[in-house]
């Protein structure tokens, strides 16, 4: 969902010390169109001593003793196709070589036992005492998370199973029912256009995760807890892009979902009052809604930045704007792999299961440091820090088109 001004008209990509820094971006779909002026096509990447920077390199105008620069990008463009396809076939043999349990089990008991759980936290909100009553809490907080963001996100991507059917029927499951949202805005926002333009303004630069508006610190201390309200708000607002069928279906799931979770605590739980049944629904679904949003700005905001007619080729696209953070055993558990420490290796195959992701980090990590290419991370700690001091220059002014692009 949804830091000082500098002068950013030139980005240059650069990672030292484990830290990483360059042009601001925000996090969502965007606009329609793209903004920009259009750019040479071509560039390349230079290994700098101490870590990774990008030079320009020919363009169509570019004039070089003696050389062809238009068959010059062609080259280029299939030396980055190559190594895409190169790396495609490694992962590959991997997912080949594993077993179902790693494909698809592992995920799938994670949120199996999650269901399991839900029994335990309703129970325990019947405690008058005050330790059993936030472990209730801190259950269905955890749970909540774990079907709504791991779920939700695994089943948009087809990631939970091989079947397009079942996939569709998780998908509505997770994201309509446990989620408040609509599988089909959904899919299409984050798969189609945040995986497909990952970066580039206008498309997949993720702006609907800005709200100028808002200070730094309400931003990302107290907006994260209106998450629950919002959500289904937008869904309702989104219900106006999709047949009557669709926006129908949607809307009998989210008032099931809701519902549910509202009669349970007032029926299992046994909450007297309505409003402390809806404040103990806003405190569970809000209980990690603040790494939610920090994840999200932190993986993608202040990388670079693409015009549409302007951006690297896949394997660069993903490498140079896609940030992983470190393990963290509460977030693995809720977010899963993709979205935490393997959100690089996400991006390049998006319909790995978070597992399989994990398995192959490694592979990729090797992979892409072999060939000189950025494999970007950096702490929660240390990405917090770099917003709370930059929020300005990175959440509220349009984020400047990076000039060295083109790697094709």
């Amino acid at each position: 969902m949804p830091l000082e001004d500098g002068d950013l008209a030139r980005w240059r990509g650069q990672q030292v010390n484990g830290e990483v820094s360059g042009t601001p971006h925000s996090l969502g779909t965007g606009d329609d169109l793209p903004w920009g002026t259009p750019a040479p096509t071509s560039s390349r990447t230079e290994t700098m001593a101490g870590g990774w920077e990008l030079e320009p390199a020919l363009g169509d105008r570019d004039v070089t003793p003696g050389g062809k620069p238009q068959r010059a990008g062609q080259e280029m463009g299939q030396r980055e196709e190559a190594l895409m396809a190169e790396l495609s076939e490694l992962v590959q043999r991997v997912v080949k070589s594993s077993s179902w349990w790693e494909r698809h089990g592992m995920d799938i008991s994670i949120l199996a036992c999650s269901f399991l759980l839900l029994p335990a936290g309703f129970l325990c909100l019947r405690s008058a005492q005050a330790i059993p009553f936030l472990v209730g809490v801190l259950t269905l907080g955890v749970v909540h998370h774990t079907l709504t963001v791991k779920g939700s996100h695994l089943a948009s991507h087809n990631a939970l199973t091989e079947s397009k059917s079942w996939g569709k029927v998780w998908a509505i499951f997770f994201i309509e029912l446990c989620s408040a949202f609509t599988a089909e805005q959904a899919t299409y926002n984050h798969v189609k256009i945040h995986h497909g333009y990952t970066n580039v303004i206008g498309l997949g630069d993720s702006s609907t995760w800005k709200l100028p508006f808002l200070n730094r610190y309400v931003y990302m201390f107290i907006a994260p807890l209106a998450v629950p309200i919002i959500t289904p708000l937008v869904a309702l607002d989104l219900l106006r892009n999709v047949e009557w069928k669709a926006a129908l279906r949607t809307l009998c799931c989210m008032f099931l979902g809701l519902y549910c979770h509202y009669w349970l605590l007032l029926h299992l739980s046994g909450f007297q009052s309505p409003w402390s049944a809806l404040l103990c629904m806003l405190l569970t679904r809000s209980l990690l809604a603040h790494p939610y949003i920090h994840v999200n700005i932190f993986q993608h905001i202040g990388l670079p930045m693409f015009a549409a007619d302007r951006k690297p080729k896949r394997i660069h696209l993903m490498s140079l704007g896609v940030l992983n953070l470190p393990r963290n055993a509460l977030l693995d558990w809720s977010f899963g792999h993709s979205l935490i420490s393997c959100h690089v290796e996400h991006h390049l195959f998006p319909s790995l299961s978070d597992n399989m992701c994990l398995k192959i980090k490694p592979i990729v990590s090797q992979y892409l440091k072999q060939k000189k290419l950025p494999y970007n991370e950096d702490t929660y700690a240390s990405r917090l820090r770099l917003f709370l001091q930059r929020y300005e220059e990175l959440m509220v002014h349009a984020p400047p088109i990076t000039e060295l692009v083109g790697i094709q």
